[in-house]
């Protein structure tokens, strides 16, 4: 398993670092035009989701994210040490990811987001996310395994345009997005509800997923 804690590493590393390193260039480049600033954040982040995704997949299952982690936990094929460790390897790694982005970037290390992104309303985009990433995963794992990059990918750009909280889905990196007042920064206050979501997500797309899955 220290393979595949590594492994997590790694992978929550370049997620976060292109999430939030994208976000920056794009805001630089498009002149303050959000809209184009959003596709080159989704265009990033959704290749290297494929990619990190083909990378670790076979190693440890790739999951970079304590929801999908749980998720497995749930479904009793993750050990709950295995949960811990996984979740501690994927939050430290992003807020890792944040500090190296910052100073490849040249602006201050340490910061608090202001991006206040809302409260309930974000919950309710961040479960339908959420389980909806969860059952992209569960379904095509369970019909096709060799497109689940593909599929998480393409979800996960769908995502960035049609929830109003941009489809964050992710503990981890939602965690870690509070640590940088730049484009894709998140809040302290809202984290709660982007969270809360994620969790009340996972659990919704398992259970869903096994409706599919009686046989």
């Amino acid at each position: 398993m220290k393979k595949a804690y590594i492994a997590e590493a790694i992978g929550s590393f370049l997620l976060v670092a292109v999430v939030v390193g994208s976000g920056i260039m794009g805001a630089s480049l498009s002149s303050g035009n959000d809209a184009i600033a959003l596709l080159g954040n989704t265009i990033a982040t959704s290749a290297i989701l494929f990619v990190i995704i083909k990378m670790f997949g076979a190693v440890s299952g790739a999951h970079f994210n304590p929801a999908v982690s749980l998720v497995f936990y749930i479904r009793n094929e993750l050990k709950f040490i295995d949960l811990i460790l996984f979740t501690v390897f994927q939050i430290s790694a992003g807020m890792i990811a944040i500090f190296c982005i910052h100073y490849i970037f040249q602006i201050e290390l340490f910061q608090i987001s202001q991006n206040i992104r809302g409260d309930w309303p974000l919950l309710a985009s961040e479960i339908i996310a959420t389980s909806g990433l969860i059952l992209t995963i569960l379904l095509i794992r369970k019909h096709d395994n060799s497109s689940v990059a593909t599929g998480v990918a393409l979800f996960i750009a769908a995502g960035y345009w049609f929830t109003s909280s941009t489809s964050f889905a992710n503990p981890a990196v939602t965690i870690s997005r509070m640590f940088t007042d730049t484009f894709t920064g998140i809040a302290p206050v809202s984290v709660p509800f982007f969270i809360c979501g994620q969790l009340i997500g996972c659990v919704i797309g398992s259970y869903i997923f096994c409706i599919f899955d009686k046989d």
